[in-house]
């Protein structure tokens, strides 16, 4: 359902941080230089992927380290700088908790402009209203509006219309964590019920048990490019000893910064502020 073949993303800033469209316009028309490129950031490099109905997949990785902005690329917010991209079905992009979301409108109203959206018509909306609700526990908060709902109340709503769609191919981005325990239990139950349907599912989380609950595959990103893909389990415990073999060498740069200081701050009190700086420095790293 899913197919990456080299796909490349660079972002690109500026000097001039002001630059609009105005500025954009009269450049063009009096013919004077736009703004230069100050530095280019490739935020994903030759990333190839096959992905097929019914696969459960987890993304991990450092922060930073492209997982996000790969699921905003199959979501076609971001179009790709290189390579071919073929997402077939339809996908929900459960990325930014509430996006499209107007908050001056009523929840059920919000319900019904989400579908909408979605390519949805009002009356195969309607159908799904009560199912929504249930799930959420947000019935008697139907006709409030959006503003008034708590941060929470938000994340259920959003999850509960993306989810209700049955949609091909749902992007889920660190929404596991969010709402009580309650809640993430509920919404776990309701992956796996979308599983049982064939849907392709993919996660990106920092929660390594809920995905290894919830996944079949893995697949470990770092620094935009893929690094490791397979087995779920696999994948996590790569994962998972790389990072403990980091903050050991880590941990023992610390402890061997801190010794040197130590012998120079027994010498001279030039030593000892330093030896102060560098111990701050490490803990930091480490933590």
């Amino acid at each position: 359902m899913i197919e990456l073949r080299d796909i490349s993303l660079r972002f690109v800033s500026y000097f001039d941080k002001q630059y609009s469209l105005k500025r954009a316009v009269l450049d063009l028309l009096l013919q004077r230089d736009g703004p230069v490129p100050a530095a280019e950031f490739w935020a994903l490099r030759d990333v190839n992927l096959t992905i097929s109905k019914g696969e459960r997949i987890g993304i991990i990785g450092h922060n930073g380290a492209g997982k996000s902005t790969l699921l905003r690329l199959l979501a076609r917010i971001y179009p790709p700088t290189s390579g071919v991209l073929d997402v077939r079905g339809t996908v929900a992009p459960l990325i930014e908790m509430g996006a499209g979301f107007n908050p001056e409108l009523s929840g059920l109203d919000n319900i019904m402009l989400n579908g909408a959206m979605l390519g949805f018509s009002r009356k195969e909306m309607a159908s799904k209203v009560d199912g929504i609700f249930e799930f959420t526990g947000l019935r008697e908060f139907a006709e409030l509006p959006l503003k008034y709902y708590s941060s929470g109340m938000y994340v259920r709503l959003a999850f509960a219309i993306a989810t209700e769609i049955d949609p091909d191919i749902l992007l889920i981005d660190e929404s596991l964590n969010a709402g009580d325990a309650a809640f993430v239990d509920k919404a776990k139950a309701r992956i796996r019920g979308l599983l049982d349907r064939s849907n392709v599912v993919i996660i990106v989380s920092h929660d390594l048990g809920s995905l290894r609950e919830l996944c079949t595959r893995g697949i470990w990103m770092d620094h935009g490019r893929v690094v490791a893909d397979g087995p779920i389990n696999n994948v996590l415990d790569g994962y998972i000893e790389t990072v403990r073999i980091w903050r050991e060498r880590e941990q023992a740069a610390a402890e061997a910064a801190a010794r040197a200081c130590a012998e120079q701050a027994a010498t001279s009190s030039e030593g000892e502020a330093e030896c102060a700086a560098l111990a701050g420095a490490g803990t930091s790293a480490v933590s």
